[in-house]
């Protein structure tokens, strides 16, 4: 990547019982991801507020993933 190419910011809410430890498992096994997704930890995806990802969006993200 340039000096005029910027990394796409994305933001993922992962849900503490399936994609959390999906994420920290893959931590453990040193697996990498780009540091220009940062991952929250939610209690369920059900329980998300769609507000808060656009939210997100409208602070200048890229992109928001839920997964559950």
């Amino acid at each position: 990547m340039n000096e005029t190419q910027t990394a796409n910011q994305l933001i993922a809410f992962c849900c503490e019982h399936c994609a959390y430890a999906a994420a920290d498992l893959a931590g453990s096994l040193r697996l990498q991801y780009p540091p220009s997704v940062k991952i929250v930890l939610v209690p369920c995806t059900g329980r998300l507020d769609e507000l808060l990802a656009l939210d997100a969006l409208e602070a200048g993200l890229d992109g928001v993933m839920v997964a559950g």
